[in-house]
């Protein structure tokens, strides 16, 4: 199983906007150059967010985007859902395979089993938990280099 690039950067972007708790929002430039992710890409990334209702811009174009709601009510699992319909680990979990074996396959039952374990995962780490795990690598980072 890999998570596709849209879904890492939307991880990553989701997490710089929580991080930087701004009352007036954090500017795609900054989001670019602090995640080192391209400017053009970056469009593509606020775009899926913003239509899965994750985050707005403050206050209109050219505006700081901000979270919808507290990271702490944020999933990794929401924000994955901005990107993609749902995880498949296997290809024979995804909903677009049709398998003559899926109720008579013991491996299957294996796999449905951990999928079902990633996505708990998913649900259960938010965003709040990722930007304070990242606010003390931060803080380790800063203490090495003074």
């Amino acid at each position: 199983m890999k998570f596709n690039t849209k879904t890492r950067y939307g991880i990553r972007t989701m997490m710089e906007i929580a991080l930087q708790n701004r009352s007036k929002g954090v500017l795609q430039k900054d989001i670019s150059q602090n995640q080192n992710i391209s400017f053009k890409y970056l469009d593509q990334i606020i775009s899926s967010l913003k239509a899965a209702g994750l985050i707005t811009n403050l206050k209109g174009k050219k505006s700081g985007y901000t979270l919808t709601r507290p990271a702490s009510q944020i999933t990794i699992y929401d924000i994955h859902k901005a990107f993609e319909p749902d995880i498949a680990i296997v290809d024979c979990l995804s909903e677009m395979i049709d398998c003559a074996s899926e109720n008579y396959c013991a491996p299957r039952d294996l796999w449905e089993g951990l999928n079902d374990k990633v996505i708990e995962y998913l649900k259960n780490y938010t965003l709040e938990e990722l930007a304070e795990k990242q606010r003390q690598y931060n803080q380790k980072l800063n203490q090495r280099t003074n």
